[in-house]
């Protein structure tokens, strides 16, 4: 999520040491089959496919596991630690979204709505009939509007610390959120994006529209989340930035939502780039979990 953003907001966060990434991108290679861009929506949609069976591309009737970042992040800051756990199990598709990394910008907002056509449109272009969707932050709200306007491509979903009302945020976040400047972004998501897009303008443009979309957040309804049918597992950390109260709610409301609070802060347990701790194992944990739901251990 783009707020993951320093001062106070960071601070948690940041206590969890420093990130390994270079040595998840070296293990991430390993399952990388092949990369890609598509035309979706008007946008240059980037995308990878990782397994390590297989073919280089899908294999006719799998259902792969799609995996979107959060604001402000690429496939690397959000994933790659994560990767690595998941790909000898499934086939993963991991996107970036609108204005993120790789894919391009169009002249329109970002929002949740026109995130999930997108990641819809694109799966359709990928000849996908139905997926499993891990979705971290923003990237988790992505997933439920997947649920509840296109559940005919679902199997199930992951919403990785992900919030549906407003007073779901810890306190004062929209305030925060109403002042920040590119400044307030973690150092370390600009130098993921620049190390695959080295755009200062592409990296402006990606902040305003990632926070402009948190600040026009409009609460889903109690009936919006009893509307999603795929069966869900949802995970927060009990130092998140989401309230462990408000995903307890979500668990409630989802018909068939399991629930998972993880000690962390956010991120932290799928080893995101900036929350994640040299060393910890809890991203060995997360997958094992995300891999009973699914079925694929």
């Amino acid at each position: 999520m783009l707020f993951q953003l320093k001062n106070w907001f960071l601070l948690a966060l940041l206590l969890f040491g420093t990130s390994i990434l270079s040595n998840a991108q070296s293990r991430k290679m390993v399952t990388l089959k092949s990369s890609g861009y598509a035309p979706v929506n008007g946008l240059k949609m980037y995308y990878e496919i990782h397994g390590e069976s297989g073919a280089s591309d899908l294999p006719s009737g799998s259902v792969p596991l799609v995996l979107i970042h959060g604001g402000g992040s690429t496939i690397e800051t959000s994933f790659a630690n994560l990767i690595p756990l998941l790909a000898p199990h499934s086939q993963l598709i991991a996107v970036e979204l609108q204005a993120h990394g790789r894919t391009s910008d169009r002249a329109a907002p970002e929002s949740y709505q026109q995130d999930a056509s997108d990641v819809v449109a694109l799966l359709k272009h990928l000849k996908v009939e139905k997926a499993n969707i891990l979705g971290f932050s923003d990237g988790g709200c992505t997933t439920m509007q997947i649920a509840m306007s296109y559940p005919e491509i679902l199997n199930k979903i992951v919403v990785v610390s992900s919030n549906y009302t407003r007073a779901g945020m810890m306190e004062g976040f929209f305030d925060f959120m109403e002042t920040a400047t590119i400044e307030s972004m973690p150092e370390l998501l600009k130098t993921g994006y620049m190390r695959v897009n080295p755009d200062p303008k592409g990296l402006q443009a990606m902040f305003e529209k990632d926070r402009a979309r948190r600040i026009a957040f409009k609460d889903w309804t109690d009936n919006d989340l009893r509307s999603i049918k795929a069966p869900a597992l949802l995970m927060v950390a009990d130092k998140d930035v989401i309230t462990v109260p408000h995903v307890v709610a979500m668990s409630q409301l989802i018909p068939d939502a399991r629930l998972a609070v993880i000690p962390g802060t956010h991120g932290s347990f799928i080893g995101e780039e900036i929350s994640y701790t040299k060393g910890s194992k809890m991203p060995e944990a997360t997958a094992t979990m995300v891999l009973e739901f699914l079925g694929l251990n």
